[in-house]
């Protein structure tokens, strides 16, 4: 912790201002999305397919609208659209408190979606121009907040549900109120010159940044590989010790991977950054992500006992937590060298809209066949397909920059 406090404070003050950010931004959104459905299906009785359609308006209205939201913080400044999306969050989370309509709590999901989408783009073009030559470092650093957020906004949620959905509600929409301020008063304003004339022609440019749509089409298969622990890690973890016990070693798979991003993110980046360079960096991690799923192909079940199938689980979980961290500062990096430091949120925002549709397409991919090699009784065929999407995804990445795709390393400081 002394190294990551003294790493932090040698960061310029808006940057550090976006870390914190970042960490408040996590903490109050994932103190109440995981019971939101909860809430839906329970005091509220909404049936499967209105809960899904809350839930999915609410990612689409996110990344579906990165693109956009990149755009106008590209021509508008990034500090006014960082702070809009505080403030649309910090509506749709008070709506959520008291909504019990389907039509009003589409109005509250779509928002607090839209939300994302304005400053998700924003904060990380904010803090890849301000860190410079430091983004690696910086996004490094930048990861760590992210993941404490993570895992102190449902701890803080639980405290809140004690009481009911409503002050949960009302805690998350006070955090993202309390931002708003905080960054209205502190945050310096900062924004990069849109180089053309308009935003067809902002589109225009990123569209026909070849290299860099080939690296986002790569980086997909390291979205959808480090998403299993939302998606295949739980059901896993459903069929080894069954439904009633299966939240607290859920809970112990989001410990796992999280604690180890806080510990050994710095370690981690500086290794990679120092032996390999930010390209080769990012082949090995996404390696290494592929490699997560070993473990689980070679205990497929609990063929072996109950405590080799949840070791097996728990050192998935470890190894995804180890190539998140290895990939993350790199890939953020690398949207910047791409993008040419022109139009760094419009990228931002592309990039996130083909990796949130390749996510989408993945995970219904990976969700049939978990069903369908279950039912065959062939658990291992959805272990081994995994493995193979991070193997494709590394050999591309490594393909691009031996063809001088990529632009090279940039030096940790």
């Amino acid at each position: 912790m002394t190294e990551l406090f003294a790493t932090y404070r040698g960061f310029n003050r808006p940057s550090r201002l976006l870390m914190v950010n970042q960490f408040a931004i996590n903490t109050g959104f994932y103190m109440l999305m995981p019971y939101l459905a909860g809430h839906l299906a329970g005091p509220l009785g909404l049936a499967a397919w209105a809960i899904g359609l809350v839930l999915g308006v609410r990612n689409f209205a996110q990344q579906g609208m990165f693109l956009l939201g990149g755009t106008l913080a590209d021509r508008l400044g990034y500090k006014p659209l960082i702070v809009a999306g505080c403030l649309l969050r910090t509506g749709g989370f008070a709506l959520l408190a008291f909504a019990d309509s389907l039509p009003a709590l589409l109005v509250a999901s779509a928002a607090t979606g839209f939300a994302g989408a304005l400053f998700n783009p924003a904060v990380r073009a904010y803090l890849a121009v301000d860190s410079a030559t430091r983004r690696v470092e910086a996004f490094a650093v930048f990861n760590v907040f992210y993941q404490a957020g993570i895992l102190f906004g449902p701890i803080v949620g639980l405290a809140l549900m004690a009481f009911d959905f409503r002050a949960t509600a009302a805690g998350a929409a006070t955090v993202f109120g309390l931002l708003t301020l905080a960054q209205l008063r502190a945050l310096p304003q900062h924004s990069a010159e849109p180089k053309t004339a308009s935003v067809l022609d902002d589109w225009r440019v990123v569209l026909a940044n070849r290299p860099f749509l080939l690296f986002a089409a790569a980086m997909t298969g390291s979205s959808v590989l480090a998403f299993q622990v939302y998606l295949a890690l739980p059901m896993q973890a459903t069929r080894i010790v069954g439904a009633s016990s299966a939240t607290a070693l859920m809970t112990s798979i989001f410990v796992v991977s999280g604690v180890i991003a806080i510990a050994g993110q710095l370690r981690i980046t500086r290794w990679f950054g120092q032996r390999l360079g930010r390209t080769r960096s990012l082949a090995l991690g996404m390696a290494v992500l592929a490699a997560g799923f070993v473990p689980l192909l070679l205990v497929p079940g609990t063929a072996f006992g109950v405590w080799p199938a949840v070791g097996a689980l728990l050192l998935t979980a470890a190894v995804l937590g180890v190539g998140t961290a290895a990939v993350f500062p790199f890939e953020m990096d690398t949207v910047v060298a791409l993008s040419g430091n022109q139009l760094v949120a419009t990228h931002y925002g592309l990039y996130h809209t083909i990796v949130g549709i390749g996510v989408l397409l993945g995970n219904l991919g990976i969700g049939a066949l978990l069903d369908a090699a279950r039912g065959a009784g062939m658990s291992s065929l959805a272990w081994a397909a995994l493995i193979a999407v991070g193997a494709t995804a590394a050999a591309a990445l490594f393909a691009l920059a031996r063809a001088g795709r990529l632009d090279a390393p940039v030096p940790i400081g």
